[in-house]
């Protein structure tokens, strides 16, 4: 059985869980949703500041969500020892990092996809000026989030203070990726500045290295 395929089996095993439950996924759109309208209570600003200021707000928002998705993310291979059934299965464990990672990362764009317009509606932002870029930096700072996420929620599942440790953990070392994503957020809005292909790469080759690494030693994790 060839490595996709295994993915592909497990990744369905994530979905089918999650369409039976849901609980995932609305507690995330729920959250998310409560963020965007404190922040739209809270902060009245002009068209220029707003420029300024939302990339960050969504930003924030897309960390608090995700931290909420990760610490979830192997809460049901916890019970009963699941985890320890699918080290079992005749599949490489790699293949169990990968499937985890692409369920978060469509939980996290399934999220995007309802509060990020909103964002713009609620403080009556008519949007990015160049769409194009704005969506692939969405996709590209989600995707680096999950990567390192989900093998360091794979890492603090074996503890128990697994969902307060993850986040300390994981913060210090999505700070490239944020700085990286607001940055480049901002120019898609129009802001004039310099560098954007730099910090675009940033976020490539953090994306590739926080692919590769966890891959190789989730293995080893799990043996832990």
């Amino acid at each position: 059985m060839s490595f996709i395929r295994k993915v592909r089996i497990l990744l369905w095993k994530e979905i089918r869980s999650e369409l039976q439950s849901k609980e995932m996924l609305s507690t995330m759109i729920v959250f998310s949703l409560l963020v965007v309208v404190v922040f739209g209570f809270a902060i009245d600003l002009n068209k220029e500041l707003m420029s300024k200021v939302l990339p960050g707000i969504i930003w924030i928002t897309i960390i608090f969500a995700g931290i909420f998705c990760l610490n979830r993310s192997f809460a049901a291979e916890k019970q009963n020892d699941c985890l320890y059934g699918l080290m079992l299965c005749p599949l490489d464990r790699s293949a169990i990092y990968v499937a985890k990672t692409i369920m978060n990362l469509l939980l996290m764009v399934i999220v995007e996809g309802v509060t990020v317009p909103l964002f713009f509606i609620i403080f009556n932002y008519p949007g990015p000026q160049q769409l194009g870029l704005f969506v692939i930096v969405l996709l590209l700072g989600t995707y680096c989030f999950m990567a390192v996420g989900t093998f360091l929620a794979a890492l603090s599942s074996a503890t128990k203070a697994g969902e307060m440790l993850m986040p300390i953990m994981l913060i210090p070392l999505i700070v490239p990726v944020l700085l990286s994503a607001v940055i480049v957020t901002k120019d898609s809005f129009g802001l004039v500045g310099s560098g954007t292909d730099l910090f675009l790469k940033i976020l490539v080759v953090y994306g590739v290295v926080f692919t590769v690494l966890p891959m190789l030693l989730f293995d080893y994790l799990l043996e832990v």
